[in-house]
C-alpha cells in the first residue's frame, strides 16, 4: 500500500470503525443542513442566488459569494456555474465555459469534501481552501477578474459592505473574501450514503453486488485502494495513470508546479465521494461514464499506446471480468450522498 501502511488503511475501511473516522463529515453535513435551512433550500439550481437575508456568519456570507456572478469579469458566471450543486458541485462538461465563452484547460473537480485536503487542483498548486479561491476568479479562461477589482466591486455594493461589516467587522478584503468562500465550501462535506450506512453496521444498506464491488475495490487485483484510501477515498497523492504521452496528451500536470521530472504527467488523486454524479471523468474529462473509467484502468494501453512515466501499479492489465466490472461500478454508486441521489 502507498501513502500509509496497510494496517492503517484496513482499519479505515472497517464497518463501525469507519463511521467514527468519518464523524467529522457528519458534523459538517449537519452544518450544511443548518445553512441550507437558514436559506430555505436544499440543493439550489446552478444559477440561483440564495434569498438575500442578512448573513450572520462566514459560511452564509461565503454562500452568497459562491452563487453571485459579481465575481466574474462580465458578471455572467459564478462559482456555482461550474461547481453545480445538483451534480456534486462539479460540472457536466469535459472542461467548463468561462467568461466570453472561453474554455478551461482541465475538468472542473468537485469542491465538496475538501475540508481535509492538503492540496487543491489537479496539479496541487493551492495548499488550502483559502488559497484556492483566487485562482478561478483571476483565471483568464474562467472568471477573469483580478482580485483587486473584485474587492472594489464588493466595496461598491452597499449590501456587501453591510454584510462584511456584520460578519468580519471590516470592509471586504482579499483575505476575508477567501475566508468566507472557504468557510462555505467546508460545509459541503457528505457522509449520508449507502456505503456509510453499511459501514455503520446496516448490512442491508448495500446489495450483494455492491459488497462484492467493495471487496474488489480493496483487493490486490483491482488496486483501487492503493490510491483511493481514507474516508474520502483519496490519499492526496499525485499519480501518473497513463494519460500523458507528450504527443496527443500533453498536459504535464504536477510537473508544471514542481519542475521535477518524476512528476511528469502526474495529477492529484481525486476523492471518490459522489463520483457517480460528477461525470465526465479524469483531469481532461475524456471519459463520459464510470464504466469507461473502469475499462481504462483494466488496460490503459488500449487507450494510450505509449504512456510516459506511467505508475508501476498500471504497467500490467488488471484482467477484470465483466462481472467484476459490474460489481465495481455498483460499489462506486454507493458513495453518492442522499442529497444528490435521483429520486
Amino acid at each position: 500500500m502507498c501513502g500509509t501502511d496497510g494496517y492503517q488503511q484496513y482499519i479505515l475501511l472497517q464497518p463501525r470503525t469507519f463511521a467514527a473516522v468519518k464523524k467529522r463529515g457528519v458534523i459538517f453535513s449537519l452544518l450544511c443542513v443548518a445553512v441550507c435551512a437558514w436559506y430555505g433550500f436544499g440543493v439550489p439550481d446552478k444559477n440561483s442566488l440564495p434569498a438575500k437575508k442578512v448573513p450572520i456568519n462566514k459560511e452564509q456570507l461565503g454562500e452568497h459569494l459562491f452563487f453571485d456572478k459579481i465575481l466574474s469579469a462580465d458578471r455572467s458566471i459564478s462559482c456555482a456555474s461550474c461547481h453545480i450543486p445538483e451534480y456534486g458541485f462539479a460540472d457536466t462538461m469535459p472542461t467548463s465555459t468561462g467568461v466570453g465563452g472561453k474554455k478551461g484547460v482541465r475538468n472542473t473537480p468537485t469542491c465538496a469534501n475538501m475540508s481535509d485536503r492538503p492540496y487543491l487542483f489537479y496539479d496541487g498548486r493551492a495548499g488550502s481552501l483559502e488559497d484556492q479561491v483566487h485562482f478561478p476568479i483571476e483565471d483568464g479562461n474562467e472568471m477573469a477578474l483580478p482580485m483587486k477589482e473584485a474587492i472594489k466591486r464588493l466595496r461598491a455594493s452597499k449590501q456587501y459592505v453591510q454584510w462584511f461589516a456584520k460578519v468580519f467587522g471590516s470592509q471586504p478584503t482579499e483575505k476575508n473574501v477567501s475566508e468566507a468562500i472557504a468557510a462555505y465550501e467546508r460545509t459541503l462535506e457528505t457522509s449520508n450514503t449507502p456505503f456509510d450506512r453499511y459501514m455503520a453496521g446496516n448490512e442491508t444498506a448495500m446489495t450483494e453486488a455492491e459488497k462484492r464491488g467493495r471487496e474488489l475495490f480493496m483487493s490486490d487485483k483491482a488496486k483501487c485502494f492503493d490510491c483511493h484510501f481514507s474516508p474520502d477515498f483519496t490519499g492526496d497523492e499525485f499519480r501518473n495513470i497513463g494519460l500523458y504521452d507528450s504527443v496527443r496528451l500533453t498536459d504535464e500536470g504536477r510537473y508544471k508546479i514542481t519542475h521535477n521530472a518524476a512528476d511528469l504527467g502526474k495529477f492529484k488523486v481525486p476523492g471518490l465521494r459522489n463520483v457517480g454524479v460528477t461525470a465526465p471523468y479524469m483531469h481532461n474529462g475524456m471519459f463520459a461514464t464510470l464504466r469507461e473509467v473502469i475499462e481504462y484502468y483494466d488496460n490503459p494501453y488500449k487507450v494510450v499506446t505509449n504512456p510516459l512515466n506511467i505508475d508501476t501499479l498500471l504497467q500490467k492489465p488488471l484482467g477484470l471480468t465483466e462481472q467484476e466490472k459490474d460489481d465495481l461500478e455498483a460499489f462506486l454508486h454507493t458513495l453518492t450522498d442522499d442529497r444528490f441521489r435521483k429520486k
